[in-house]
């Protein structure tokens, strides 16, 4: 694809960057919105993330404050709920772009 190397340096600075939250959960939540978009991989992300990364993933636009305060009352820092919510909407949005892509390439979805 033209902009591999692009995705390449993004993804590893979502999931593999300096951040709170240690990189296997970011990656497991990218993996998991990445299911929940259309890509064939990804199983469900980590405690307490689950119904949230689902959210961000299928329904961003319907996240509340409410969504975020349980995150934070589960013990999870601002920064740990943006690096998480950075990782879901990557996920979701490169399953998207590649089923885009096959789309293009005339391809049938999985």
């Amino acid at each position: 694809m033209r902009y591999d190397a692009f995705v390449q340096r993004i993804t590893d600075a979502v999931v593999a960057g300096p951040g709170e939250t240690p990189s296997e959960v970011r990656r497991a939540v990218l993996a998991r919105a990445a299911r929940l978009a259309g890509a064939r991989a990804g199983a469900p992300a980590p405690a307490p993330f689950g119904a949230y990364v689902d959210k961000v993933a299928q329904h961003a636009y319907k996240v509340t404050d409410e969504d975020v305060a349980a995150l934070q009352a589960a013990g999870n820092s601002d920064d740990a709920v943006f690096e998480v919510t950075a990782a879901a909407a990557l996920g979701a949005a490169l399953a998207r772009l590649e089923r885009g892509m096959a789309a293009l390439r005339g391809e049938e979805p999985d």
